[in-house]
């Protein structure tokens, strides 16, 4: 039976309280997403949020984690493919991941979202059952390609936008919001068994991992984590052009995110590059911050 317009309604608000009970870095960006994308963007994001769980939390065994990934992939192409309501929540999943799958398989529908986006993000989030070091830059930043870039170029899909340039800027915001991550969350992640800075970015700086297993941020940490900080600054310069090549209410969006990926990484640098004693992170109080930021944009 095809999925009626009240459950499907009722479908995305379940999507939308996902997102908003996780969302913690850029709390004034969701409140300038246009209303008509906030459904779909919500869909997207419980889609993910379950996938990153099932990767993450919990005591599973990586084979029970692969199983769970394998089952999200089912469901997305039989909801791709179909209005009808999925199967009920297998042991493991979600409650609400039908109702996850009826609004994401609807919105894949009605903005022809590519498939291949969210098989990427599986794949990456499979990839961190397995994989806690990356030796070099380019290996993180091919994780990155999957973990993150898909989600905006997906929000560029929902909005209309579907041009190869702002997909590349796109790309370069993405991978500097992943990699913010890892730097705010370095002793989170290695607690959790996963260093992401490359063996290269810390061989060249001498930083060892005993240091900071032991939770010791040496002198050859805080270098290590400044270059890579630096690197990423890079990035999100070179991604800017997407804050003022969409239209709208998005662009407002995509700016307040870029300003919080840069503000986390300036009190990263103000506390000398040491996440253990302080994690850089954002809130409420940073609202008028971005207020103001947002009122001097220069384009």
């Amino acid at each position: 039976m095809a999925t009626s317009a009240g459950a499907l309604a009722a479908a995305y608000a379940a999507c939308e309280r996902d997102a908003s009970t996780h969302y913690e870095n850029f709390p004034v960006a969701s409140l300038l997403l246009p209303r008509r994308m906030r459904p779909h963007v919500a869909a997207v994001y419980a889609f993910a949020r379950a996938a990153d769980d099932f990767a993450d939390e919990g005591s599973r065994t990586p084979a029970e984690r692969h199983a769970l990934l394998d089952g999200w992939l089912r469901r997305l192409h039989q909801a791709a493919a179909t209005n009808e309501p999925g199967a009920p929540a297998f042991r493991g999943e979600p409650a609400n991941a039908p109702q996850i799958f009826v609004a994401l398989g609807a919105s894949i529908r009605k903005h022809r979202l590519p498939v291949s986006l969210f098989e990427d993000l599986v794949s990456a989030f499979g990839q961190d059952v397995s994989t806690v070091r990356y030796a070099t830059w380019p290996e993180l930043l091919d994780y990155c390609r999957r973990s993150a870039n898909p989600v905006g170029r997906l929000v560029l899909r929902i909005a209309g936008h579907e041009d190869p340039a702002l997909d590349a800027a796109s790309d370069a915001v993405c991978t500097a919001l992943q990699l913010t991550n890892f730097w705010q969350d370095l002793k989170i992640d290695a607690d959790r068994g996963r260093i992401y800075l490359p063996a290269e970015e810390r061989a060249a700086h001498g930083a060892c991992e005993e240091d900071l297993l032991a939770g010791r941020m040496s002198r050859e940490w805080k270098a290590a984590l400044a270059s890579a900080t630096t690197r990423t600054r890079a990035l999100f310069d070179a991604g800017r052009p997407v804050c003022d090549g969409v239209r709208g209410r998005l662009r407002y969006e995509l700016r307040a995110t870029w300003l919080g990926g840069m503000r986390i990484l300036d009190r990263l640098e103000r506390s000398g590059f040491d996440p253990i004693q302080r994690r850089p992170r954002l809130g409420p109080a940073d609202t008028f911050w971005f207020l103001s930021r947002l009122a001097t944009w220069q384009s």
